[in-house]
């Protein structure tokens, strides 16, 4: 069955992506939404950063009904990080320096995901085995602890697991316990509090408290979703393919499939979302008249910051392209492209090149206009 949003044509469906993030730079500039940011995160102090898979169906602020512009996440595919790739491990010393610097705990939640009603609707990444994504998990906690320590005081490693047909968060402790959002139907702040501190007894209280309101989010979140039919929303349903940085915006699940730019060999989740978005057409999930290609790059001054981002974006947009082209020579002609920048202070995205048909593109032996 096809998302309502599919039954659009693609040049419908693009309209409304660009619309919408008009709309959330309008709504991220607003007093109310920039005092509401500012409350927050004057309750709570702790960064929170995600480490989860491409998959549109993981959507950590939307299931826990966190407001836009708190979580940071990062993306690749099936969850698979290595903190050894040395942008990746950058940009997360970085994230932790600065907010360190800036008085902050952080909360690094390591994430997989399977479907507990179908295997198969698990991580394609991992080709659906959930133990070896869980594996994997753990490998990168035990990164985070030799970077940052293992004393967990200022720097708080989680594994945390996904259950996408409730969209559930399950929370891995010491001694493979966990807690499983999903089983708690009613919980007062108090009670849940006591189960995290329970599960995690070496969580300092700070983490654990800004923790609580993602883990209360989520439970209504379940009761919410419960109330409606799941069928639309659990089978992968993306036409869009997104690499790069930059797309808070999308906030609505299971529309974009979003390749961060942290591994040095990206081709391998580029390559892997596009036969993702070729098998949604052919089992007839979305309209087969086309996909959407979008790469973005954040900048946060005018000047030699933004030359740079543009840059980026161009070279993802190109590279993006051409490994469809070469991988899925088939859906390349049904890619429509476009490359733009991000205003991280304003969170505007800023298209710098519309780009021309793909098939003729490919015939042209060009990548871009």
């Amino acid at each position: 069955m096809i998302h309502h949003h599919g039954t659009r044509s693609i040049d419908e469906r693009i309209d409304w992506i660009l619309d919408l993030s008009q709309q959330h730079s309008q709504v991220f500039c607003s007093p109310e939404a920039q005092l509401a940011r500012k409350l927050y995160q004057a309750k709570h102090n702790t960064m929170v950063i995600v480490l989860k898979c491409m998959d549109g169906r993981i959507h950590i602020p939307y299931a826990t009904q966190t407001p836009l512009g708190i979580i940071t996440p990062m993306r690749n595919l099936g969850g698979m990080f290595d903190l050894g790739w040395p942008y990746l491990g950058e940009v997360l010393f970085n994230s932790v320096n600065d907010a360190v610097s800036a008085g902050k705990k952080v909360l690094i939640l390591i994430t997989y995901h399977y479907s507990k009603g179908s295997r198969e609707r698990g991580c394609a990444g991992f080709h659906y085995d959930c133990d070896a994504a869980m594996e994997h998990t753990y490998q990168i906690r035990q990164q985070v602890e030799a970077i940052f320590g293992s004393a967990h005081q200022t720097v708080y490693p989680m594994v945390c697991g996904f259950e996408t047909d409730e969209d559930a968060l399950i929370f891995h402790g010491d001694e493979e316990r966990t807690l499983n959002m999903a089983t708690i139907s009613q919980a007062d702040e108090e009670g849940l509090y006591g189960a995290i501190r329970a599960l995690c007894p070496d969580m300092p209280v700070q983490i654990t408290r800004d923790l609580l309101p993602l883990a209360m989010g989520n439970i209504r979140h379940i009761a919410q979703m419960r109330q409606t039919k799941r069928e639309l929303n659990i089978d992968h349903q993306e036409w869009m393919i997104c690499v790069g940085r930059g797309f808070d915006f999308l906030h609505v699940p299971n529309v974009a499939l979003i390749v961060g730019p942290y591994s040095p060999d990206l081709s391998g989740p580029i390559a892997k979302a596009a036969s993702i978005i070729e098998a949604n057409m052919r089992e007839g999930r979305i309209r087969d008249d086309g996909f959407f290609l979008l790469a973005s790059a954040p900048y946060r001054e005018v000047g030699m910051d933004r030359a740079r981002a543009e840059l980026k974006s161009r070279f993802l947009s190109d590279f993006a392209a051409r490994v469809i082209a070469e991988s899925l020579p088939q859906l390349y002609p049904k890619m429509i492209r476009k490359t733009a920048i991000l205003n991280w202070q304003t969170r505007a995205l800023e298209i710098i090149q519309h780009h021309g048909n793909a098939q003729e593109g490919a015939r042209e032996g060009k990548w871009s206009e």
